[in-house]
């Protein structure tokens, strides 16, 4: 099956027929519970001749089976017992788009320095949250989620006001994604530079070249408050480079605080300097801040804007502080992960249970010497060895021989922000400089050694991709499930859901979902609703993002993923 549809499909979205993409269809729902609300129904779907694209309602993506590690047996839906049923938010990156410590002037260098639709960022996250409340339960096993995880990049800045905000749109509440003076909006879109879309200005800015429209009262709808209704299902929180870095790259060693908090803000530099600036932050955090801190002392381009303590940067073990208050506990759990040891070790690791059979391992794959990628101190690679072997009835010795043990025999999944391939910053981490880094071949090599890893559900590249990783023995492989933002385009969560198969394999279904908000847009209205309608449709549109390639394959979006069963 997995095969046949391979071959109709393109990116999941183009058939050779239509016949053949009805029958994928059908085949999908006649499996499922229900597809209602998900991708397996309907998918945002580009329209029109012109540069800049309108949004519709298209055809869904069907289930694809993949046998990569295990072979799909047949009745095996009418077998079937559901063991576990959530989903993962990844990458919502939450941003203050006023702060002074932005480098949208780098766009055209690196595309996530500015987002046209980046103001409107806490009304999409929110009504991503509206769409899984919408939701009963798993596609496949019709089993209610027992959470949400969001793997990551929770915050953009790492800024206390993106934490409430963060906090605000998963728990519920009262918020106003602006900082500074709050009656008006003191950022890039409408400094008047041709470099960025200004919305309300009637000028030809260089995005309206390309098809932008121009929305009346756009700012100022996007800063006003609105009530986040927040998840009714218990969420967690993993932590991402973006928690704990200026914008996810630089070391913050606290030298640019009373800049995030002050009243200046650059808002270009000339071609030569961005490139020196953009070739900083890949190669030499530390020379990126000096270089930041001449260019505001220079005066060139630079705005002042209203101080706000709220623009504050927070440390990892502040940010795992906020998640205790009583306030943002919401649907629960109470620290939603953390706990007060957390708080004072800065140890940001944990497990916790799914379900009555399942269990989750969330991990903490930053690296505060700088840079985006990641990796892990021995002391967690230890820890992780222990929860591990704890929750496992047998695994394998380094030298490939069988052992038996462990507590409970829980099949497991371990979340990180990092994937296997962007675990491979091995600085010494600032918070223990002479312990030594593992990169992710390590990581994926220790999950080998226990088969009831079943998944690693990860974030970071803002792209869906599933991939197997396969081994001698059937029962040591496993699928890293890897999922798109909620910042760029596609805008995805992921339902994931976990069956018996009562045949000796296991399967984990994966079920893309967009946010609630409509497809159609209206440039004439300030509505919530049209708002995170915009959201999603200026994404799209995003001349610096890359939709083709974050959107995945047909393999990465709706699958089943076939594995064989740890033995007992």
């Amino acid at each position: 099956m997995a095969a046949a549809w391979s071959a109709l499909s393109l990116g999941g979205a183009q058939f050779a027929s239509a016949a053949a993409r009805e029958q994928a269809l059908a085949t999908t729902a006649a499996r499922a519970v229900s597809v209602t609300g998900t991708t397996l129904e309907q998918v945002a779907t580009p329209v029109g001749t012109g540069g800049y694209k309108r949004l519709t309602a298209g055809p869904g993506w069907p289930l694809m089976v993949r046998g990569d590690l295990a072979a799909a047996g047949d009745g095996r839906d009418d077998r079937r017992t559901g063991l576990a049923s959530f989903v993962q938010f990844s990458d919502l990156h939450l941003v203050d788009t006023e702060s002074p410590v932005r480098f949208e002037y780098l766009a055209k260098l690196t595309g996530s320095a500015y987002r046209p639709q980046e103001a409107l960022n806490a009304r999409g996250v929110s009504s991503l949250v509206e769409r899984v409340n919408s939701l009963a339960g798993g596609p496949y096993t019709g089993l209610p989620f027992s959470m949400v995880m969001a793997t990551g990049d929770n915050t953009d800045n790492h800024e206390l006001a993106e934490l409430d905000w963060y906090l605000k749109v998963m728990g519920g509440g009262r918020l106003a994604q602006n900082t500074g003076d709050t009656s008006r909006y003191e950022g890039v879109q409408n400094s008047g530079n041709a470099a960025f879309w200004n919305p309300e200005l009637a000028y030809a800015d260089s995005y309206k070249a390309k098809g932008f429209p121009q929305v009346p009262g756009f700012l100022s709808a996007a800063g006003r408050p609105f009530d986040a209704p927040g998840l009714r299902t218990p969420w967690y929180t993993t932590v991402g480079n973006h928690d704990d870095s200026i914008e996810g790259s630089l070391p913050d060693f606290g030298l640019l605080n009373d800049l995030y908090t002050g009243g200046y803000k650059l808002e270009g530099c000339d071609d030569a300097t961005a490139g020196q600036l953009a070739d900083s932050l890949r190669r030499d955090p530390a020379g990126a801040v000096l270089l930041l801190a001449k260019l505001i002392a220079s005066g060139e381009a630079v705005r002042e804007v209203t101080p706000d303590e709220r623009r504050h940067p927070f440390t990892l073990k502040e940010f795992a502080k906020a998640h205790l208050d009583p306030a943002a506990t919401g649907a629960g759990p109470y620290g939603h992960g953390f706990t007060s040891d957390m708080v004072s070790s800065g140890k940001l690791y944990y497990t916790f249970r799914i379900s009555e059979k399942v269990v989750g391992i969330s991990l903490d794959t930053t690296n505060q010497a700088g840079f985006a990628d990641g990796s892990l101190g021995t002391a967690q690679l230890r820890w992780l060895e222990q929860q591990l072997k704890a929750h496992s009835g047998h695994w394998y010795d380094t030298n490939g021989n069988r052992v038996t043990g462990g507590s409970t025999d829980d099949l497991i999944l371990v979340f990180s922000h990092h994937t296997s391939t962007s675990m491979g910053n091995l600085l010494p981490d600032p918070r223990n400089i002479f312990e030594k880094r593992h990169d992710g071949n390590e990581l994926v090599a220790l999950l080998q050694r226990y088969p009831n890893v079943v998944g690693w559900v990860n974030g970071h590249t803002h792209m869906n991709k599933i991939t197997p990783h396969g081994h001698a023995v059937p029962e040591r492989a496993f699928w890293e499930i890897n999922t798109a933002s909620h910042i760029d385009y596609p805008q995805h969560g992921r339902i994931i859901e976990i069956a018996d198969n009562g045949d000796g394999t296991i399967s984990l279904f994966t079920t893309l979902i967009e946010s609630a908000a409509p497809y159609a847009t209206d440039f004439a209205s300030t509505s919530d609703a049209n708002l995170a309608a915009l959201y999603r449709e200026l994404s799209y549109n995003d001349p610096n993002g890359r939709p083709t390639a974050l959107l995945g394959a047909g393999e990465d979006h709706n699958t089943e993923l076939l594995l064989t069963k740890p033995t007992r």
